[in-house]
């Protein structure tokens, strides 16, 4: 019987690995190390959400601690751990500070982390069953779950048998969902036209031009949700294969196209229906807000993106479809990966799966937080932020000083100060505002621009973010405005 190979022992050249039967004890105190850096970095930020003094001052301060790059002689695991990962926690945007709110950036649960740390430990690579056994075994089950989800209010026969990708988040996922609808014409040379509105991720766009498809064609979002009217027409205009894309959960305002009215508009027209959902499909947990997403079953791809607005570590996205059988086009074969024999004996064919070859297990962090959470308590978190989204934007609207944009539908909130008298500020003092911020490390919002003017965005995504928090901001923005108006040093 072979000898289960041991550790370095004490003076040996070769380092420990983080696998096998001895790799939890290797890893042990250098988690305990890494913990500590976590900490000492985020305390030599003094609590703010971003480290303060702009791009010069954080690259000289990781200019200091990871210099040299490759020195001649190591420095040790210790020494090298406790230098890069405290400069990187002290420079770091800290989602999980409670004005850290500028984007889809999202404070990741403890229980997700963990769970992300057994999977770089374990190093599978999901490109073959006998490189992740137990990983492919977990995928199959909790992707077809969640694709349940998704087509949960679909008609009968419409989702015989949901199924759903993991991705590396939006981008890739509507990158599938485009290239699915190229191969789906295939025998009709491909050419899919997609129609998006003007307020559609930018990523839709790229998929097309990755993919050789002609250039989308945009219809107006006036109010932040596609034009019906402009969406009809452009439908009874075009000619060949369409592709509608969709969005639940806008980028600048978390908005949600009117679903089922162009699911009827597609189904009218022989258009193929895709929704970004990247952002809103959590509201799938809540039983309070569900419904937004009605007319979400009805299409024939569905992104979601768990570390938005389902707090898990980077990366965790899905491409959902009805049928797994849709996913067919992606089939491809590597004799070392999924011999045909091999296929044929039972052995998952994992290569179908994805784009990428080496892939990660990122489906470990979100069984274990689908697990450890359930449906109430991923809807209560939810709903939380969703409705201090709609407290802080009554705050605004309530403001002497603030103008509010518009009642949020998640949890984006866009505003912006005005000047003495309500009088309006112009777009360059609202993005100064912003720098501002920024620069001192104060607070992370992000911009927009809805209605023809430039907002602050605020984008809640942090449970723990408090009315005394947001409140704070709003009295910094208002009075950090006035500053630049003056035309003196903010205080």
């Amino acid at each position: 019987m072979t000898t289960p190979p041991h550790p370095p022992t004490p003076g040996s050249s070769l380092p420990p690995l983080a696998g096998g039967t001895h790799g939890p004890d290797a890893l042990r105190p250098l988690v305990a190390t890494v913990l500590d850096a976590l900490a000492s970095g985020a305390a030599e930020r003094r609590g703010r959400p971003l480290p303060a003094g702009g791009p010069e001052a954080t690259a000289a301060h990781v200019l200091a601690a990871a210099t040299p790059v490759l020195p001649e002689h190591g420095a040790g695991a210790g020494e090298a751990l406790t230098a890069l990962v405290h400069s990187m926690a002290a420079g770091a945007a800290d989602p999980g500070h409670p004005l850290c709110a500028a984007h889809l950036h999202t404070p990741p649960l403890a229980v997700a982390v963990a769970a992300d740390l057994a999977a770089s430990a374990l190093n599978q690579s999901l490109d073959s069953w006998d490189q992740a056994p137990a990983a492919a075994a977990l995928e199959a089950l909790v992707t077809r779950a969640l694709a349940a989800e998704v087509y949960r209010a679909a008609t009968p026969g419409h989702a015989p048998s949901p199924d759903a990708l993991v991705t590396t988040g939006g981008t890739e996922s509507n990158q599938l969902a485009l290239l699915l609808a190229r191969e789906a014409h295939a025998r009709t040379g491909g050419g899919v036209q997609v129609v998006t509105g003007e307020h559609t991720h930018h990523s839709v766009t790229r998929a097309a031009w990755l993919l050789g498809l002609p250039e989308p064609v945009t219809v107006p979002a006036p109010g932040g949700t596609l034009d019906l009217a402009a969406l009809d027409d452009a439908l009874t205009t075009l000619r060949g294969p369409l592709l509608v894309a969709a969005t639940a959960g806008t980028t600048d305002t978390g908005a949600i196209d009117p679903l089922p009215a162009i699911a009827d508009l597609c189904a009218r027209h022989g258009a193929r229906f895709h929704v970004d959902a990247a952002y809103g499909a959590p509201l799938l947990f809540s039983p309070r807000r569900a419904h937004l997403l009605d007319g979400l079953a009805r299409a024939h791809t569905v992104t979601l993106d768990l570390h938005k607005l389902g707090w898990q570590p980077v990366a965790a996205g899905l491409l959902a479809v009805p049928d797994t059988t849709l996913l067919a086009p992606l089939e491809h074969t590597a004799d070392y990966l999924n011999a045909d024999d091999d296929t044929e004996a039972g052995l998952p064919d994992l290569l179908g799966r994805s784009l990428r070859t080496t892939r990660r297990p990122d489906i470990l962090k979100i069984a274990v937080t689908l697990r450890a959470l359930g449906r109430t308590g991923l809807g209560a978190l939810v709903d939380h932020l969703c409705d201090s989204a709609q407290e802080l934007a009554e705050a605004i609207a309530k403001h002497p000083r603030l103008e509010l944009y518009e009642t949020p539908t998640l949890t984006t909130v866009l505003f912006r100060p005005t000047g003495p008298g309500d009088t309006p500020l112009p777009d360059t003092t609202v993005a100064a505002v912003r720098r501002t911020l920024l620069t001192e490390g104060a607070a992370v919002l992000g911009r927009a621009r809805a209605g023809g003017r430039l907002w602050l965005k605020t984008t809640l995504l942090n449970p723990h973010t408090t009315p005394d928090d947001l409140g704070a901001l709003l009295t910094r923005v208002e009075r950090l405005a006035d500053t630049l108006v003056e035309g003196s040093t903010p205080r």
